[in-house]
């Protein structure tokens, strides 16, 4: 009977924990996890990018590192390089959320 108890327990322990796991795609920037994309702003110049990080209020340092870090990303995906120029970067300083919606713009340099 206590071995069943005892399995019980490391069940309900493991399916706890599996439940409050991330995606492998998401990662916290000062412990919060913000919604963030990058896409190629038009068909014709896929190396043309725009970052978009919800709920950027909440931290705006952190939403930067967030914006910083989708941009990177997708120079990535797309070129397999993470070199990039900003038109709109993380590190300017009136770069401001607007609607709670941070918006970085930038470009992949591929060599």
């Amino acid at each position: 009977m206590m071995a069943r108890t005892l399995i019980l327990l490391m069940c309900a322990s493991v399916a706890l924990t599996a439940c409050s796991r991330r995606k492998d795609d998401q990662f916290a920037f000062n412990d919060i996890v913000f919604k963030s994309t990058a896409d190629k702003v038009s068909k014709e110049e896929r190396d043309h990018f725009e970052v978009h990080v919800k709920g950027a209020n909440q931290d705006l340092a952190a939403a930067r590192d967030a914006g910083r870090y989708a941009g990177t990303r997708y120079c990535i995906q797309e070129y397999g390089t993470s070199r990039m120029d900003w038109v709109i970067g993380p590190d300017a300083e009136n770069t401001i959320p607007v609607d709670g919606v941070l918006r970085l713009e930038g470009y992949c340099r591929p060599l």
